[in-house]
């Protein structure tokens, strides 16, 4: 039946006019055309469900009668009426897990299960693989592991005391990056988040001090240039097909074909991640090995060179392990100090401390500003050493050390370009970046990489590591030339980053000297870098 149809329209009008004093209406006649007028004017969609039980309802009722016309024309109107909208199943609130579910769940997870390696623990998924992701490890995890040249045998039948008996599961995560099949499961996309999170760091800190020692005499602006051109985000996909690795970022697309903003986010994410698994199983001298052994990056190579700018002229000698040679990958991932060596990273410290700063001993800094100093950052530690000498030697070298962190490139880099605190600064920065990450990873179980970058971001801000100096009155003993304090000393606006700059160097100096536990206890007790120490009233 059509209700919509002209003549339906005016046959009903018709009987309702002649037929008007045998049928009554709850409603006066006069009004009656006029609401079905209205509502037949009105567009409907049929509803199958409600004609078949229209039809039921009116079978016994003649075509043309009014009663079948107004019930079939009430049937309608509530059937067509607006549904309510359901919320989405994410909206809905639910019950919070009670304490006994929750323990089991944290006790449960992998998270927890290492205590000898407390940041690997950290970085496991947080809950056990199950069955779709054991599929994709039976299906590829042999490929990666041959395009990066590891045993093919599984990790999981190493020893409990080694740490890369979790490098399966780690490797798995790597590669499940945000575009992909099985990132929305939760603790997928979580640890893979915290692996690139990490793994950026790694990068970072592994290419810095690589150009400190293979270039002593440049200052950090090249080097800057020379990491971009190696790790930048532009450059990763060359990288990754160097390694054959693309079918498994992109395996249903040629990554060749994608426009730039959908080939490079995933690659750089699966990059990041993938290096933040081999540095927590296999540390810092396999990232070496697969960075220029299995990536096949080139220093030397033309697009990996600095642009042409006038340099200064360095009159000072290196130390005698940098004399006349470059040294290559190798020689940084296979180098073990010697055991009566001064320091943590001595040939570090030999990079970034001129042996020409011995002519600073004896200055007014060193027997006014140095005591203060040392007492304000806890130095010297306690070290056992077999010879008091070393002891000795160490405290000399610790002391210079900080004249020159102490030392802003004003007063003597036009003539002694690496008399200043730049190189100390940006290893620095480094090591700051990977000591804050490892402790909020540790700190946040549960936290998406996401969340921890921009805490960590907040955390490392420049504008607060440079208050934090402030605040400890170490700012006072900084060394300017005269135009510069005299410029500075009324400005805080100039003077605030040079503050910045020396807490940096302050942190490169400690972890080349006593190593990355002396950048914690800096970073986290005596500058308290989370702000969670109380204040003196």
């Amino acid at each position: 039946m059509e209700l919509c149809s002209s003549s339906s329209s005016s046959s009903l009008l018709r009987i309702c006019s002649s037929s008007a004093p045998e049928i009554s209406f709850s409603s006066s006649i006069s009004q009656f055309p006029s609401k079905i007028q209205s509502i037949l004017t009105k567009p409907r969609f049929q509803n199958l469900r409600i004609c078949a039980s229209v039809a039921a309802e009116t079978q016994g009722l003649p075509r043309d009668s009014p009663q079948r016309l107004l019930k079939e024309l009430a049937q309608r109107k509530t059937a067509t009426g607006p549904k309510k909208k359901v919320p989405p199943k994410r909206f809905i609130l639910r019950p919070p897990l009670d304490d006994k579910k929750l323990a089991e769940r944290f006790l449960n997870s992998p998270q927890l299960s290492l205590k000898s390696f407390p940041l690997l623990s950290s970085c496991l998924p947080s809950s056990k693989l199950n069955n779709a992701d054991k599929t994709w490890i039976d299906e590829y995890l042999l490929e990666v592991k041959q395009a990066l040249g590891y045993s093919l045998e599984p990790s999981e039948s190493l020893g409990d005391d080694n740490p890369a008996k979790h490098f399966d599961t780690l490797l798995y995560l790597a590669f499940q990056h945000p575009s992909c099949d099985r990132a929305r499961a939760r603790h997928v996309k979580n640890g893979h988040s915290r692996l690139w999170f990490l793994g950026q760091y790694v990068l970072e800190l592994a290419l810095t001090e690589f150009f400190l020692q293979r270039y002593p005499r440049e200052s950090p602006g090249p080097m800057r240039e020379r990491v971009f051109a190696l790790i930048g985000k532009r450059y990763l996909p060359k990288w990754i097909k160097a390694a054959s690795l693309q079918n498994l970022i992109f395996p249903y697309d040629d990554m060749d074909k994608l426009i730039r903003k959908e080939r490079e986010p995933p690659v750089k994410s699966v990059f990041w991640a993938l290096f933040g698994a081999i540095y927590l199983c296999y540390g810092m001298p396999e990232v070496y090995r697969v960075l220029f052994e299995v990536f096949g990056m080139d220093p030397d190579a033309d697009e990996c060179q600095p642009r042409s700018r006038r340099q200064l002229e360095d009159v000072d000698y290196v130390s005698v392990e940098f004399e006349g040679k470059k040294l290559g990958w190798q020689d940084i991932a296979t180098y073990k100090p010697p055991e009566d060596a001064l320091f943590a990273h001595p040939r570090l410290f030999r990079a970034c401390v001129p042996p020409g700063m011995h002519r600073f001993r004896g200055n007014i800094w060193d027997f006014d500003s140095k005591p203060k100093v040392m007492q304000t950052l806890g130095y010297p530690l306690p070290m056992n050493d077999r010879i008091k000498e070393i002891t000795e030697a160490r405290n000399i070298e610790l002391g210079l050390g900080l004249q020159l962190c102490f030392l802003h490139p004003s007063k003597h880099k036009f003539e002694h370009p690496r008399f200043c605190f730049e190189r100390l600064e940006y290893v620095g920065q480094k090591i700051q970046d990977i000591a804050m990450a490892e402790r909020l990873l540790m700190k946040h179980l549960d936290a998406p990489g996401k969340w921890l970058q921009e805490k960590h971001r907040r955390l490392l801000m420049n504008k607060f590591c440079g208050r934090y100096l402030r605040e400890k009155r170490l700012h006072n003993f900084i060394t300017y030339s005269e135009e510069v304090h005299d410029r500075y000393e009324h400005n805080r606006r100039l003077r605030n980053p040079a503050t910045t700059a020396v807490q940096q160097a302050i942190h490169g100096l400690a972890y080349t000297i006593y190593g990355k536990p002396d950048v914690r206890r800096l970073m986290f007790e005596v500058f308290d870098f989370e702000q969670i120490q109380p204040k003196a009233v």
